[in-house]
């Protein structure tokens, strides 16, 4: 269902492995794959920006969607770190269970315009660190 609101908003899906992300632009329909390193990370944050996206949905994954998420704060992109769960009943609740990097793209920008979930934001440097540590 298309409404006014959804109209002018670009909604970007980020599915996330150690390897590669795979990003799909909803509702331009552009699909790319990039490698999840800083080489890939740039030119995904370089195309992001040609667009000027409403908000970009990745999903958390255990620190492997940090470098991304970076970038994109100190590029200004809008991100949002979505709830992995969340984004499975969703996909549930419109009946999409097929599982492939693409629709799982897919789903995740899907989920970004139908539910429009509030911005993140990054912690502050300190804290980011200490969280770090934490987690080793």
């Amino acid at each position: 269902m298309k409404n006014k609101n959804n109209q002018n908003e670009i909604n970007v899906g980020v599915d996330t492995d150690k390897q590669s992300l795979d990003i799909h632009i909803r509702p331009l329909d552009i699909f790319f794959t990039v490698s999840n390193d800083e080489k890939g990370i740039k030119q995904a944050v370089s195309e992001l920006k040609k667009h000027t996206p409403t908000r970009i949905i990745i999903e958390a994954t255990g620190r492997l969607e940090h470098a991304f998420i970076l970038a994109c704060s100190n590029a200004q992109l809008p991100f949002v770190v979505a709830n992995p769960a969340h984004i499975r009943r969703f996909g549930g609740a419109i009946g999409q269970l097929a599982k492939t990097d693409k629709l799982d793209a897919q789903l995740i920008a899907h989920y970004g315009e139908a539910i429009k979930p509030s911005l993140s934001q990054l912690k502050p440097e300190v804290m980011r660190r200490m969280s770090d540590l934490l987690s080793r």
